[in-house]
């Protein structure tokens, strides 16, 4: 094992894939002679050239459409989005044509792409800049959607997205996450989509979160721990497929259930995961199944307004109490 920032992880997947295998290339804002606008593509120009690690204008549309052509003629694309905000520029591309083809061409034309980049808020980026979009792109058949909280996950579900998805995979980071570090197998490893991670086992409730709020979910089972409550927490990793068995599967155990998420409340993951599991599971709870998320309203500036809006530990640790009638 070796310790790695989350970024040098995410390098590393796309490195190993394009040493593996020449069909697979890079496309973006500033990855190549920039090195990237996070730095993950630090290096790529010079071993790959060109031709593999390719400048882009500003123009997210064009960009995309010129990769899900070549997707859809045996090449194998990653897209770096400086942020996915500016991907709704791309939405048509990404609906209309990489998430569509398969079936309107009845199963002859598939699209083996992946676009990534960072999702969600990183601070005072204002309203335009700081939009979480995981429910949306879950929202469309034909995708599939990874949002990822550490780099040994990040790394592993890139490398099976890369080589193995058939089908076009959106893959959310998170820019305050890029240098974080974890621990990283020396040996070649890949996880597979569609299975959550329980991060820290627990037997009095049922935690869920993914990407960067998973810090707000382990952040508050510590806390819990303190005061004699045990929390299980489970990382979601893929949001579609949804592994809404494993989630069911620790609420026979706890009998509660409490979600974090960044998304705006309406139509979210946790409304999906609220859904299922009452209909799955609804003997098993104990308590209404509760959540946390962004506030119904675009992000503001003033980081006051930021720090109201966005899931935090306290109020986490608040609503687990809660579910747990535990008093305040």
């Amino acid at each position: 094992m070796r310790q790695i920032t989350f970024r040098e992880a995410l390098r590393d997947a796309m490195n190993e894939e394009m040493r593996r295998d020449d069909r697979v290339f890079l496309m973006g804002e500033e990855v190549a002679e920039y090195n990237g606008a996070y730095k993950v593509s630090q290096g790529m120009l010079q071993e790959f050239g060109a031709r593999r690690v390719i400048d882009t204008p500003i123009a997210e549309l064009g960009f995309t459409a010129i990769a899900v052509g070549a997707a859809q003629r045996g090449l194998r694309p990653v897209v770096e989005y400086m942020t996915w905000n500016f991907a709704t520029l791309a939405i048509d591309q990404i609906l209309n044509t990489a998430s569509k083809m398969l079936a309107m061409s009845g199963g002859q034309i598939s699209c083996p792409i992946v676009f990534r980049g960072p999702n969600g808020s990183a601070g005072q980026l204002g309203a335009q800049h700081s939009t979480a979009f995981e429910s949306l792109y879950a929202n469309i058949p034909g995708l599939k959607v990874v949002s990822v909280s550490n780099g040994y996950d990040a790394k592993g579900l890139l490398k099976q997205a890369i080589r193995y998805e058939e089908d076009p995979v959106v893959f959310m980071e998170s820019e305050v996450m890029y240098g974080d570090k974890s621990e990283v197998p020396e040996e070649e490893y890949y996880i597979e989509l569609g299975k959550a991670d329980i991060k820290k086992e627990g037997k009095d409730v049922t935690i869920v979160s993914f990407n960067k709020m998973m810090k707000v979910a382990m952040g508050a089972a510590a806390e819990l721990e303190k005061e004699g409550v045990s929390a299980e927490v489970i990382d979601l990793r893929t949001i579609r497929p949804l592994d809404w068995q494993t989630i069911l599967e620790s609420v026979k155990k706890t009998n509660r259930l409490v979600i974090v998420e960044e998304q705006w409340p309406f139509a979210s993951v946790s409304s999906e995961i609220t859904y299922q599991i009452q209909k799955e599971g609804f003997d098993y709870l104990d308590a209404p199944i509760r959540r946390i998320t962004a506030a119904d309203a675009p992000l503001h500036y003033a980081p006051n307004l930021v720090a109201l809006a966005l899931p935090d530990v306290p109020r986490t640790v608040k609503l687990v109490k809660e579910v747990m009638y535990l008093k305040k």
